[in-house]
């Protein structure tokens, strides 16, 4: 029984670790489909996790949910202005969002919190059982008994399967990605296809952010992203641009993230850093054995 109940711990600490990674991932893969590489999700979930904790601070925590939304596609907003209305460089452009996010929530969290370090508790968004499934021995627990962001990221990935391989928008999408020249020749909006997926995966990086505070953390940190946003780039790389992929990079990293968690209680005699780094080493290691062996979308960055 304590191992069936380990086994449960486990899982639902993978599943509820990589939530976050799964949601930014995702808004990615539609974003990088397109052939736009957007380098500030990380900024746009910051920013997503301070609205989260503002909106639900003042109205409850669904708005909070809203709120980061709004605040992650705000930001796409303005990196597709720049990147895709202007052509700026991609990177360099995604890479200042990251950095003027980081500045502004500071800024921000200290204007209306008047503190360093972690700011108040807020209101979260408590799990919820799917009756009877979250009966289910080890599973059950673990899968059908989370919170909302976690139920929004897994029922993402098929929808955004469906859009990106079953539908007229999705092929022009692909399209738009593989060969824009060739697309525009043929009638495709591809400016307004690069703006379009770019907002909405900022809206996904928003609610990552925002199941950071609202069903993980419980209050808002500076730079408590950590570099998340990266490590959903890395996962859509692994996951070969595919929601399939995607699932499974996140959960592995989930899982490489709940096993620093368990050797951390097992009071191993190693130092606590060689646990908290693992995951980001696996991920690493991973993309390493990976050059060469995936193909990005033909025209990502151009």
């Amino acid at each position: 029984m304590d191992i069936l109940v380990l086994a449960g711990g486990f899982l639902a600490a993978a599943v509820r670790v990589a939530t976050p990674i799964m949601l930014a991932a995702t808004g990615e893969t539609l974003t990088e489909r397109s052939g736009v590489i957007n380098l500030g999700i990380e900024g746009m979930m910051l920013a997503g996790a301070l609205a989260a904790a503002l909106g639900a601070t003042a109205w409850g925590p669904w708005t909070g949910l809203l709120c980061a939304a709004g605040a992650g596609m705000l930001l796409a907003t303005v990196f597709a202005i720049l990147a895709v209305g202007a052509r700026a460089d991609q990177i360099i452009t995604g890479t200042a969002i990251t950095l003027a996010a980081i500045g502004l929530t500071g800024t921000i969290y200290r204007q209306v919190y008047g503190m360093d370090g972690a700011g108040p508790a807020i209101p979260t968004l408590l799990p919820a059982a799917v009756p009877g499934l979250a009966r289910i021995p080890v599973l059950g627990p673990a899968l059908f008994y989370q919170s909302a962001p976690t139920y929004l990221a897994f029922g993402a990935l098929p929808l955004v399967w469906w859009l990106l391989f079953r539908t007229r928008l999705g092929l022009a999408l692909r399209a738009t990605g593989e060969a824009s020249a060739m697309a525009q020749a043929a009638g495709v909006q591809t400016r307004l296809i690069r703006f379009g997926a770019t907002i909405i995966g900022g809206g996904f990086a928003g609610l990552a952010g925002a199941s950071l505070v609202l069903a993980q953390v419980g209050t808002f940190a500076e730079g408590m992203t950590a570099g998340l946003g990266y490590v959903a780039i890395a996962i859509v790389v692994l996951g070969r641009w595919h929601p399939a992929g995607i699932a499974l990079g996140s959960l592995v990293f989930g899982g490489a993230t709940a096993v620093q968690y368990l050797f951390q209680s097992f009071d191993l005699a190693a130092p606590y850093q060689v646990f908290l780094m693992l995951p980001y080493v696996l991920t690493l290691l991973a993309l390493a054995g990976a050059v060469g062996r995936v193909r990005a979308p033909a025209d990502l960055g151009r």
